[in-house]
């Protein structure tokens, strides 16, 4: 009998303890990674010189890599975690944004401080991880929380007699392609890694989101022996990584240089927070415990408010005009409904103020009355009550220091099905 060598005994024995279950896009890392180092300026390619062809050909496959790539392990490990190899938080969002938000912040901030003081070698290896983070929370086989290897999808979605008996987890995430953003140009996402790292968070959950719509299309091609398909929707979650990867590249390599052009930063001194997933919102969707009754059975919506329940319609306010009330649609705002607030984490000492019009839609809300309140960490900022045929109220408050925005809406009228709270144009600025 031929006996296996020890050394690759080791290695495939080191293979099988790997929790697969948490394990994401495979090959597809290198070609996200290399699309998104692909465009980044020249000087920032220079700057990484010969550890950007590492970078994607080696370091974005680390936290996958970690009982068989000792030497590079504890580049995916967290001090806040002692002897922990494998962080499975590093390929699974959780459902507390806070969390999320720290293991971005944690190695942003470490391969900012490995690059300016010159190391350049931990930085990109740094990089290589979370580059890695973001692929995998942006992979079609993240999307469903808890069920990772879609045991309970398939109960929705049964097999194919073809398909039966085999765990989708693998099937949905494999596969050679190449992935191409070469006309996308890298965003600054902040000159602090505070700034920054906050932002990036709400572009991976974009990520996460366009990576939700190609799973069951994905499965549905897997059963129909469709092999162009799959590839289609994976690009399409694939390519959407390459673009946040390459902010998230392009931002560190800024930071770390100090360099930032004045267009960027101009952009950055305000951001609506109408797109933003709110802290209730787990696992970016409301729990139906974070449903409201009024003015309809439903949640908040971002950029539409549903008459009756069931119709979107743009958001539309009230607003005073030197000829008397005028309406008008706002493209940016939030609808929710009564005694379900909405909060928000802000990144410390960026933001100064925050601007909002606060009132009832116009048509639907004009026999509500609404109570409209800012809080910052608990503490009442502003509050309001708007009767359904009055102006917005134009809220201005200063949130210097403040570390959760929390927006609330509370009826103080007599018709509850009017009661249209409508948050428009809400934006941070520094």
């Amino acid at each position: 009998m031929k006996l296996i060598p020890s050394t690759v005994l080791f290695i495939l024995m080191s293979f099988a303890l790997l929790p697969r279950e948490s394990l994401a896009w495979g090959e597809p890392h290198l070609a996200i990674t290399k699309a998104a180092l692909a465009v980044l300026p020249d000087w920032q390619k220079q700057t990484l010189g010969t550890e950007l062809e590492k970078l994607g050909s080696n370091y974005c496959l680390i936290p996958d890599n970690v009982y068989t790539d000792k030497d590079n392990a504890k580049y995916a490990t967290m001090d806040r975690h002692p002897g922990e190899v494998y962080l499975k938080k590093l390929h699974l969002p959780v459902a507390e944004q806070a969390e999320n938000l720290d293991t971005l912040r944690y190695f942003m901030d470490k391969a900012v401080t490995a690059l300016k003081a010159g190391q350049v070698g931990d930085a990109a290896r740094y990089m290589g991880t979370i580059c890695h983070v973001m692929e995998d929370f942006g992979s079609p086989s993240h999307t469903v929380p808890g069920d990772n290897m879609f045991t309970l999808l398939q109960q929705f979605l049964p097999p194919t007699e073809v398909m039966k008996g085999k765990l989708m987890h693998g099937p949905i995430e494999n596969g050679t392609f190449a992935v191409s953003i070469a006309d996308y140009q890298p965003q600054l996402l902040g000159v602090t890694v505070e700034e920054a790292s906050w932002r990036l968070l709400h572009r991976v959950h974009e990520g996460i989101l366009n990576a939700r719509s190609t799973t069951v299309p994905i499965i549905q091609s897997l059963y129909a022996d469709d092999a162009e398909a799959v590839t289609t929707y994976q690009l399409k979650a694939a390519t959407m990584d390459a673009k946040v990867v390459a902010d998230a590249l392009h931002t560190i390599l800024c930071l770390s240089a100090g360099k930032f052009e004045t267009v960027e930063q101009h952009t950055l001194r305000t951001v609506s927070i109408s797109p933003f997933w709110p802290i209730e919102a787990l696992h970016l969707y409301y729990p139906q415990t974070h449903f409201f009754s009024s003015p309809y059975w439903g949640h908040a919506r971002s950029g539409v408010t549903l008459e009756g329940g069931l119709k979107e319609v743009p958001l539309k306010l009230r607003l005073q005009g030197k000829d008397g009330l005028v309406e008008k649609v706002f493209p940016q705002g939030l609808s929710t409904g009564m005694g379900k607030p909405l909060t928000w984490h802000l990144p410390k000492e960026i933001y100064q103020r925050f601007t909002v019009l606060a009132g009832l839609q116009a048509g639907l809300g004009d026999k509500g009355r609404v109570e409209f309140t800012v809080l910052g960490d608990g503490k009442v900022l502003a509050t309001t009550i708007v009767n359904g045929t009055d102006p917005a109220h134009a809220f201005e408050c200063d949130i210097k220091g403040v570390a959760l925005l929390q927006l609330a809406a509370t009826s103080r009228g007599l018709d509850p099905k009017s009661n249209y709270a409508v948050w428009a144009e809400p934006m941070l600025r520094k």
